[in-house]
């Protein structure tokens, strides 16, 4: 395989719980069509499956979810890494690492995000990939469009020749200071989406997180092999005190870099976030399946697996059905969604 081939690895982790009732724990979002036909774990295969630029992709998840990944997987192909316990990033992104030779060039994406514009997504892949093989640990930048305090930020630094220096990564926000972000012009959304050589990783895990470096090491030489999957060997992964890649790793190496990426990106975080992905640009458009019935109504969503939703007079509401479960919600406060009790206790 040549050496400028980038290795898709795709975290299917999560349980989607700010999209109950749509997203179930035996279902979760990334396994869901919530934006045409395609479901959002498929559209992450498929904006990395140029033969020319990208190897078959590596997915890293728990074994819930192995059968709705195989019934998704592309026609090309991938290779699964079942974790055996939930670690959060910067493990199961290390498992992946373990997996691959260290020159290798990983391309790390979450499995359940939006992305509108595939072209600059494979273009942001490739320069920083040129920068990771120089031997920087790249987080893709997403070019803000609004103050928005439910994302990380990262300040840009100097100039490099494909990207800039990650001065610092920011935590969440209030309102004043994100729209502060948003009017500097140097910051820019941490999206999750990270390049790095393999060996490179590992060490920097070495360096920061030493014991998680060195469990995750040990799950791998004594794990087996079955069929397109790999199983880590539980007992070892277990004890790992997880942490996110952005913490373990990125916010202490000296070689960070983040390369710009303006490519229509959402997370898909709760409905409010799907709303705006599906408006296209119209604020105060609806979006509702044909059979629903809209009478003098602004920004309202409504997402129904079968019963017709009729509503007269709304703004701002998003209503979804889902077999016997109803959601009623203002756009306000859909972050709140995950903490109800069918959400929590599904």
């Amino acid at each position: 395989m040549s050496a400028n081939i980038i290795h898709p690895v795709i975290l299917c982790g999560g349980s989607g719980t700010r999209l109950w009732p749509k997203s179930r724990k035996e279902k979760p979002k990334p396994f869901l069509p919530l934006l045409g036909t395609r479901t959002l774990f498929r559209a992450a295969c498929d904006r990395a499956s140029d033969p020319a630029q990208f190897a078959p992709p590596m997915v890293v998840a728990g074994a819930a979810h192995i059968d709705l990944i195989k019934a998704q997987a592309p026609p090309t192909g991938l290779s699964i890494i079942v974790e055996p316990a939930a670690r959060n990033t910067a493990p199961a992104i290390a498992l992946a690492a373990a997996r691959l030779d260290p020159d290798a060039i990983m391309l790390v994406c979450p499995s359940d995000h939006h992305i509108a514009d595939e072209v600059a997504f494979q273009a942001a892949a490739a320069a920083a990939a040129k920068m990771a093989s120089a031997g920087r640990l790249v987080a893709f930048g997403i070019t803000p469009d609004r103050p928005e305090t439910g994302y990380g930020y990262i300040k840009r630094g100097a100039a490099l020749d494909d990207g800039f220096v990650i001065e610092r990564f920011v935590e969440k926000p209030d309102l004043e200071r994100a729209k502060a972000f948003l009017a500097d012009g140097g910051y820019a959304w941490n999206g999750g989406i990270f390049v790095f050589r393999a060996g490179q990783l590992l060490e920097e895990l070495t360096i920061h997180r030493p014991a998680m470096a060195d469990a995750v090491l040990a799950s791998v030489q004594s794990g087996r092999e079955d069929g397109i999957c790999f199983h880590p060997d539980a007992a070892m992964f277990e004890g790992i005190e997880g942490d996110s890649v952005d913490y373990a790793v990125m916010e202490n190496t000296q070689n960070a870099a983040m390369v710009p990426a303006s490519m229509g990106w959402s997370d898909i975080g709760d409905w409010s976030a799907l709303q705006d992905a599906l408006c296209d640009g119209n604020d105060a458009s609806n979006q509702a399946p044909e059979k629903a019935e809209l009478v003098d109504c602004s920004r309202v969503m409504v997402v129904s697996d079968g019963p017709r939703v009729s509503a007269i007079g709304l703004e701002d509401i998003i209503i979804v059905v889902d077999g016997d479960e109803v959601l009623v919600t203002h756009r306000g406060g859909t972050q709140k969604v995950g903490k109800l009790g069918g959400a929590s206790n599904q």
